[in-house]
């Protein structure tokens, strides 16, 4: 059986734009109530919206739970999958 099957796993499943199950995430950036920043195993999640809210969070297994009103999922940079640092952030 091939082992590296799963490893770049990802998932995202949005109930009634309340509330958003992810799997695969490897780093949180940054949140606060309209903007939640973080990286899966595919690249970089930027999630918009009011009053959002981390309810459920274990970078140990990859899943992290959003809850609030959620208006836009934003992929980016595909090859990208962890935070780069003050100056990385900086220069992108």
């Amino acid at each position: 059986m091939d082992e590296t099957v799963g490893l770049n796993q990802h998932s995202a499943v949005l109930e009634n734009r309340e509330k958003l199950m992810l799997s695969g995430v490897t780093a949180v950036d940054s949140f606060d109530d309209r903007t939640v920043v973080l990286y899966t195993r595919l690249g970089e999640l930027v999630i918009l919206g009011r009053g959002l809210q981390m309810e459920q969070m274990s970078i140990e297994s990859g899943e992290v739970t959003v809850t609030g009103e959620v208006l836009a999922l934003r992929y980016s940079d595909r090859d990208r999958n962890a935070p780069q640092g003050f100056f990385g952030r900086l220069l992108r």
